[in-house]
């Protein structure tokens, strides 16, 4: 991860007030999370079921199905159950302004310069013709993964990119000496990198010798030899180089020079992660420490709770306001409440207070749910034009921690901030939970009052229908005892006069085992339904 004089001169340097951030680790046969904490509260949040396929950041050997030039895209074949989307303008690796950010998602998200014309793409790659693609963006709802044909391969500092030429150092690495020093460290390299291959420099290379680079390169080669050998061996559609599991993308990606420690509960993973973390300094081996408590790790350190309480549709705020976060198909909106605060200056500054803690907790909220798309923020109204900037920088600055790519517009003269998160996998929530058998998602069920309406409303049909077939048959009605309940005391004299007018008899039975919404109109006789709706049962 980092050299050792980096890791001591980090250490030394700290600041009295440090911020703690430690990284807890829950493994068990079925699931696998991962929480991030700063001083005891939770920032990042991440879920893994070890039987899934991991397919974010995998390459597949792949074989086009069909050449959709209404949408400037391909279908591919990668052996999933759906074709994953190609666009045309992803199918050509351009290594123009790769180093504007070397994260991973970004680099497999960057527009490409280059375009072709239907006819030369349809020259390039015709259909079951093979490509090489890498999964981008998941399968989510309906909708296929993403794939490009901009390929790489991540280290702890370095990320391989087959097919391409470009050599250079992230541009988010801004100290020019420091540039200079790792300019100079990819030149002596060059003679170790393939000549198809380019290669960039990450972030976390900042103060890393040479050393420490070259055993990074060395494995991301291994990779990247195995990938090549299962490309010229394997027929397509098939996977080339799988992601590594949440464990090891840890140590990759979130094991920096400002976590304290990291703290396990399997001690088998234990083991593999310290074995991990001493390739890269004694100091990052020490940080791993195995948890050996009666009380689950999760439950010891406080996770579990605050999990809880962060999936809510109603999220409360320090000073008494409270957000509403409701996740659609199209968007995700964000309600911001003055509840209970009432501020101790003007109304102004009140207000100015409850959307700045609003924006810091829905920036929070975004990494825990792993949420994305079009997200509308609809801000308590503000007049100053000063308080709205302050507010608008506020949620740009607690945005800066998101590895997703975000784009932040003004606040609207309607009070709205309009934003996008790049989605790369489902949410969270999506992820853990279906939607509910009973309502269907909708979060909501018929009151009594429309379930009694509904209920007479298909009487008067049959009574009807019956009538004019001058045939007496005796009904019995059989619904939930809430809405058995309304029926008898509200409604009693509407059944009363629909009883008058039909010469059958109509009787009512509660069933406590049925849904609420459900009720079935059953002549006695026969035991015929004559009209059903919902689920008999409870789910």
């Amino acid at each position: 991860m980092f050299g050792r004089n980096f890791f001591k001169f980090k250490w030394i340097t700290r600041a009295s007030n440090h911020l703690k951030r430690e990284i807890i680790v829950n493994c068990e046969r079925l699931e696998t999370r991962v929480a991030v904490l700063e001083n005891g509260k939770l920032e990042e949040y991440q879920v893994e079921h070890p039987m899934d396929e991991r397919f974010v950041g995998s390459i597949f050997k792949g074989r086009i199905q069909n050449l959709e030039n209404d949408l400037q895209a391909a279908f591919v074949n990668i052996g999933m159950r759906k074709n994953a989307f190609l666009h045309y303008w992803d199918m050509n690796p351009d290594d123009d302004a790769l180093l504007d950010d070397e994260d991973l998602n970004e680099l497999r998200h960057k527009p490409r310069n280059k375009r072709f014309t239907n006819e030369e793409i349809a020259a390039r790659y015709p259909i079951g013709s093979v490509i090489t693609v890498q999964v981008s963006k998941g399968a989510i709802g309906t909708k296929g993964p993403r794939i490009t044909a901009s390929l790489s391969i991540p280290g702890r500092y370095l990320v391989l990119m087959p097919n391409s030429t470009l050599r250079g150092v992230s541009r988010k690495i801004g100290d020019a000496h420091e540039r200079e020093r790792l300019k100079k460290i990819l030149t002596r390299m060059q003679k170790y990198i393939p000549e198809d291959c380019g290669l960039i420099v990450r972030t976390a290379g900042m103060g890393v010798s040479k050393s420490a680079f070259i055993r990074d390169l060395r494995v991301v080669l291994a990779s990247y030899s195995d990938m090549k050998a299962a490309i010229a061996e394997q027929p397509a559609p098939c996977c080339v180089y799988e992601e590594p599991d949440l464990i090891m993308r840890v140590i990759r990606d979130w094991m920096t020079e400002d976590v304290d420690r990291i703290v396990i509960d399997n001690p088998e993973v234990y083991e593999r992660v310290r074995k991990e973390a001493a390739k890269i300094s004694r100091r990052a081996r020490n940080l791993i420490t195995l948890y050996e408590g009666h009380y689950p790790i999760f439950d010891h350190y406080g996770v579990e709770k605050q999990i809880e309480d962060a999936f809510h549709r109603k999220i409360p705020l320090p000073s008494g306001a409270y957000l509403i976060i409701d996740e659609t198909e199209a968007l995700i909106s964000v309600d911001v409440n003055t509840g209970r605060h009432k501020g101790k200056g003007s109304q102004e500054e009140a207000i100015l207070e409850v959307n700045l803690e609003a924006v810091e907790e829905v920036a929070r909220q975004l990494r825990l749910r792993n949420i994305g798309g079009l997200v509308v923020l609809d801000l308590i109204d503000m007049k100053s034009r000063k308080h709205q900037q302050q507010v608008y920088r506020a949620f740009k600055n607690a945005l800066r921690r998101d590895k997703a790519r975000t784009n932040v517009m003004q606040i609207s003269e309607l009070g709205l901030l309009e934003m996008t998160r790049q989605r790369f996998d489902a949410s969270i929530q999506s992820q853990m939970n279906l939607d509910c058998p009973y309502c269907h998602g909708r979060g909501i069920i018929k009151s009594p009052l429309q379930l009694s309406i509904d209920v007479q409303r298909r009487l008067r049909s049959l009574v009807s229908l019956f009538k004019a077939e001058r045939r007496e048959v005796d009904i019995q009605v059989c619904i939930h005892p809430t809405v058995l309940e309304r029926i008898r005391t509200e409604d009693s004299e509407l059944i009363r006069e629909l009883q008058d007018s039909y010469k059958g008899r109509l009787s009512f039975k509660a069933d406590p085992m049925r849904q609420a919404e459900s009720f079935a109109i059953i002549d006695v006789k026969s035991s015929q339904i004559l009209f059903s709706t919902g689920d008999q049962k409870p789910i």
